[in-house]
């Protein structure tokens, strides 16, 4: 799918051919924030962009990054 092309592009671009070993990644489909916070189980840490794309709120904190912040079981790192 799109998503999962966009971020092995990405990985591709920052690590070349061969992934370090602390990298996995996943793909997953539905609500994103509600997927983050469920994924914090267990984590030591969870990363979020700062902002999405939607609105007036958007333009200071993204309503999944805020969500994250409020809701996650792990400490969240918002990085901008």
């Amino acid at each position: 799918n799109d998503a999962t092309e966009i971020m092995n592009g990405a990985l591709s671009q920052q690590f070349g051919a061969v992934l370090p070993g602390w990298v996995s990644t996943s793909s997953f489909e539905g609500n994103a924030a509600q997927k983050l916070i469920d994924a914090s189980v267990g984590a030591e840490m969870l990363v979020v962009g700062s902002r999405g794309h939607g609105g007036v709120v958007g333009l200071l904190l993204g309503s999944v990054s805020s969500a994250c912040a409020e809701k996650a079981h792990c400490p969240v790192l918002v990085v901008h």
